[in-house]
């Protein structure tokens, strides 16, 4: 069993593109990862492997589905404490929500933001 990612971590890091079958095979020839279906239900996601038998260490996924409003940028999931305050927090500070709150599985949530600099990066909370 993992251990619940500490707060303030960068928990995940993925791309959302509209061709995620393209940009798998790019990054699986310029940096050497092994890519992983992951299977959304009509189509597959991927997770990107360091090796043939690692972990995974980042996702390459379709701009469909949940992932429809995603930017087409690498992002970056940071771990919160408490998803609603921090969105509170954010917008009281001149940012903004683009996409979400969403649910990623029954104790998962998430959402990304834009920081009033215009940088994009996603909240994350769990209760595992």
């Amino acid at each position: 069993m993992k251990s619940k990612p500490r707060v303030g971590t960068i928990a995940w890091t993925d791309l959302t593109v509209p061709d995620a079958d393209t940009v798998r095979d790019f990054y699986a020839k310029v940096v050497g990862w092994h890519p992983e279906p992951v299977d959304m239900g009509g189509y597959d996601d991927f997770n990107m492997l360091q090796s043939a038998d690692g972990e995974p260490i980042a996702g390459v996924c379709h701009a469909r589905g949940p992932n429809a409003d995603l930017p087409p940028q690498w992002l970056n999931y940071i771990v919160v404490a408490d998803l609603d305050e921090s969105i509170r927090m954010c917008r009281s500070l001149g940012g903004s929500v683009i996409a979400g709150p969403k649910a990623m599985d029954a104790a998962s949530r998430y959402c990304v933001i834009r920081d009033p600099a215009g940088a994009v990066v996603a909240l994350f909370a769990t209760t595992r």
